[in-house]
């Protein structure tokens, strides 16, 4: 039987309608997970607390898949990592102490479903989420960064994604008047209808000013402030972000949230008034979920309890039911838990700000989560089986039957080019290929240097932002991620996403503080799948605890497994490239001492630090040349990654480099490319002796994508300190190079191989994105 629409759904009578049916396969939940609920409640649920439920329990919100694994994160991380830890895993963002009793909030997630279906919205809300994770810690949001992965640039569907996403990073994040300071734009096939857009914000405040999302204190009020609730982004997080893509399927179009970056500044400047004034116990936002997730979690999270009046809840539709004001995602929401001495303040607070408020609950000792709507009691559960005691999955995985045979195929047997005319034509054909061509056409439609903070943005190592006015104390970011790596070796991929982004860190002169990850993998249904998800998590953690630096929160994105419908479960192309976005967060005592990636001067010494080896299998050269995936990645080696981190900032800070950049995607020459076009000054560089010294030919020394690796620019009365610098640390140096000519006349010269003007250097590197999306 089901219940008449005309009755409302109680508890009351729920209980007396035990055999009542109920769409809870329609809302993402299985068999199971549908009985443990009714084991729980002792009865049926209503209508409502199956919204709830359903919700909470997505894969999503209760990470049921991943969260056995993700301890790891925890229990690795030893006392001595926490010396800067203020906040860690489990709240809505870390938070970090830099010093000078300031701290920083800052955390990743993705919103990656969403912006395959309606690319502009999807990717404006998943920056108006991460931006209100800040907010709810008591910071004020000074700079975004985004990681997008597109499919394969030539698709005639890529287009309508990549200007979609673009347009609405951008324009939410130039409305809200944040930097958008790096990030990273790759495309590759794996990700055609699986789009990846990953958002980062970091946020400022004083030690004292860190506010926890916590409902206490029996008779504080309940208030939802902020835009009404609508009908969008209904069961956003348990249907559209919790589940594979099907064509069979109805369309999902209504589940993407509708975004408007002005009220949500608005909300900012409100939000942090409030805090200011003391008039606040915690603040919550609306994400996903929306008033399901932000009652029970707030709950949950206390002492004791809450009751909510839904009818008191400003809505934009009045037809919405009691469930569908619960799973509503409207953006631009806030809920906050106010002592009644307090309320007056709080509303005269908002109402200077013109923020529609609503006084829709109050906390309670009775430890459960109470909903009436109308007068009738919709929803009676214990707030922690909803948002924390979930299912907890251990799901099957094993090593892809299909491993071995991709890792025997290396591609270090394919063939290199030996004539000076080889290498020329690969290396102009490598810049203009997608993933190095210049991604200036994405990059100038952000705002990167609004408020006046920013020392470094796109295209250098690590985005920088000034903290503190006075002294210069500032923060650098850095995210990254090689889903061909991660596809060859999960575990090593998820270590070389960590070095990079800590290597680009220290490049800037900043010093590794603390990490963030989005782990975007595919269905965990698939054990091929939840394999790489195991062994990424693993391989995180473990490097994480040799640079001894901890993980303060983060996201997880499973279910980008379209493909897997056209190919089938357990194919290798079933799921995208495994993609663990790393970003890595580091403290600058003055922001004027940052290096940037380019020499500005001639007459510079370009040295390179670390060895290069024969190791181009996962390659941008062996995907550009030769259309090859195979093999094992470049080799992990942390302790270099640590000492090659100190001796970039300690050169930084002794003003003994005038430029510095990391060496990765391309490698070597893809570096010296970005330090030339940087500030138009060329280089003449010699590879000979590096080629006898780490045994590789010249095409190896200029393609090895090697770990641990960077190029700097020492000014000739700095060569003696700096080499002293390194040799104290035995670490491999060598002066490849001068950087020389400028305005017209400058070139990259690879000495007895070829020269290419900085001019045709620079429409080779840049021609790529604008022929592709205008």
């Amino acid at each position: 039987m089901t219940t008449p629409a005309h009755v409302a759904d109680t508890v009351e009578h729920a209980e007396a309608t035990p055999q009542a049916e109920l769409p809870y396969l329609a809302l993402g939940l299985k068999e199971d997970e549908y009985a443990r609920i009714r084991e729980i409640l002792g009865r049926r649920p209503t209508a409502a607390e199956l919204a709830m439920y359903s919700v909470m329990w997505s894969e999503h919100c209760s990470y049921k898949s991943s969260k056995r694994h993700l301890s790891q994160f925890g229990d690795k991380t030893v006392a001595g990592m926490r010396e800067h830890l203020l906040v860690g895993i489990g709240q809505n963002a870390g938070v970090v102490d830099i010093g000078d009793g300031w701290a920083v909030a800052f955390k990743v997630e993705s919103h990656n479903h969403p912006s395959f279906v309606e690319p502009y919205q999807g990717a404006a809300t998943g920056v108006g989420g991460i931006v209100r994770d800040i907010i709810a810690m008591g910071a004020r949001p000074v700079a975004i960064m985004d990681q997008l992965r597109f499919g394969a640039i030539d698709h005639p569907d890529t287009a309508r994604v990549v200007h979609g996403v673009v347009s609405g990073v951008g324009g939410y994040g130039n409305c809200l008047g944040l930097p958008n300071i790096g990030g990273e734009v790759e495309f590759d096939a794996s990700y055609q209808r699986n789009p990846l857009v990953n958002a980062l914000c970091v946020g400022v405040l004083r030690h004292e000013d860190i506010h926890l999302a916590n409902a206490e204190g029996v008779g504080n009020k309940v208030v939802l402030f902020g835009a009404r609730t609508g009908g969008d982004g209904i069961g956003g997080a348990s249907i559209l972000a919790s589940e594979t893509f099907d064509a069979d399927k109805p369309s999902k179009r209504p589940s993407v949230q509708v975004g408007d970056p002005f009220m949500e500044k608005v909300l900012i400047e409100c939000c942090l008034e409030l805090y200011a004034a003391r008039v606040v116990e915690g603040i919550q936002d609306l994400g996903a979920a929306g008033i399901s997730c932000a009652t029970s979690e707030l709950a949950s999270n206390g002492e004791g309890g809450m009751h909510v009046d839904l009818e008191n809840v400003l809505l934009r539709d009045p037809s919405l039911t009691a469930g569908e004001i619960l799973m509503s995602e409207s953006q631009e929401r806030m809920m906050a838990v106010v002592a009644p001495d307090k309320l007056e303040e709080f509303l005269a607070v908002t109402a200077k700000w013109d923020v529609e408020t609503a006084v829709i609950g109050e906390v309670t000792g009775t430890g459960r989560l109470t909903i009436d709507h109308n007068g009738h009691r919709i929803v009676d559960v214990d707030p922690r089986t909803v948002a924390h005691d979930g299912p907890v999955y251990d799901r099957p995985y094993a090593r892809p039957a299909w491993q071995d045979a991709l890792n025997a195929d290396d591609a270090e047997k394919l063939p290199r080019p030996t004539s000076p005319a080889e290498l020329r034509a690969q290396v102009l054909t490598l810049l203009a290929s997608p993933n190095l061509a210049s991604k200036a056409w994405v990059t100038d439609q952000y705002d990167r240097y609004v408020q006046g903070n920013t020392a470094l943005a796109q295209p250098d190592d690590a985005g920088v932002i000034r903290v503190d006015e006075e002294t210069g104390l500032g923060v650098a970011l850095s995210t990254d991620a090689n889903g061909r790596f991660t596809k060859l070796d999960p575990y090593t991929g998820a270590q070389q996403a960590l070095a990079e982004a800590y290597r680009n860190v220290a490049t800037v002169g900043a010093r590794p503080l603390a990490v963030t990850d989005c782990l975007n993998f595919g269905s965990p249904e698939d054990a091929d799948a939840m394999w790489q998800l195991v062994q990424a998590i693993t391989g995180l953690a473990d490097a994480c605890a040799e640079l001894g630096v901890p993980v303060t929160g983060g996201n997880v994105s499973l279910y980008n497994s379209t493909l897997a419908g056209e190919v089938g479960i357990g194919h290798m192309d079933a799921s995208i490239n495994p993609t663990p976005v790393v970003g890595v967060l580091g403290v600058l005592d003055d922001v004027a001492r940052v290096s940037p990636s380019g020499w500005a001067t001639e007459g510079l010494a370009v040295y390179l630090l670390g060895t290069t080896r024969t190791e181009l299998s996962g390659s941008v050269w062996s995907d550009v040349v030769h259309s090859h995936l195979g093999g094992y990645p470049p080799v992990v080696d942390l302790a270099a990654e640590r000492t090659l981190g100190q001796i970039l900032i300690n050169a930084s800070r002794d003003g003994l480099v005038d430029a510095a950049h990391d060496l990765s995607a391309g490698g070597l020459i893809q570096s010296l490319t970005d330090s030339v076009l940087r500030y138009g000054v060329g280089a003449r560089i010699r590879l000979d002796e590096l080629c006898e010294r780490d045994g590789v030919d010249v095409a190896t020394a200029l393609f090895s994508e090697s770990g641990a690796r960077a190029i700097v620019a020492v000014p000739r009365a700095e060569e003696i300190r700096f080499a002293d610098l390194c040799a104290s640390r035995d670490f491999p140096t060598l002066r490849i190079g001068v950087s020389e000519g400028h305005d017209g006349g400058a070139r990259l010269n690879i000495e007895d191989q070829f020269a290419l003007p900085l001019d045709e250097l620079r429409e080779a590197h840049t021609r790529t994105l604008p022929r592709h999306f205008g």
